[in-house]
Formats: C-alpha cells, structure tokens, sequence
C-alpha cells in the first residue's frame, strides 16, 4: 500500500544549536578573541591555584 506523498520541508541542521553544544554562539569569520580574555583567564588559573596550594601545609 502507497501513502500519498505529504508536503515535507526540509529544516537546515544549524551547528551551533546541535543539542552537544553548550554555549556556542555565531561569530563572523574574521572574528579574533580579544589578548586580554586570554590574560585574563592566564590570571584567574593563577589565582586559582596559588589559592588551592594554601591548603596545604608545608609551602
């Protein structure tokens, strides 16, 4: 038995919304990061860990 053939529509898979991707978003192609968020992550890991060692005795 045949089924009449129903309108379908195609729907373009956009990467940025697959459902494994958190908090992607859409940047131009020419898009570059700013130096300072990569300063500003080197300081906050620093930070971090200088402040995680505190914890442990014997520095």
């Amino acid at each position: 038995m045949n089924s009449p053939k129903t309108g379908q529509i195609a729907v373009p898979i956009d990467p940025a919304r697959r459902p494994d991707v958190l908090l992607r978003r859409r940047l131009p192609e020419d898009h570059q990061v700013s130096a300072w968020w990569m300063i500003g992550a080197f300081v906050a890991v620093s930070a971090a860990v200088v402040g995680l060692m505190n914890f442990f005795p014997g520095g």
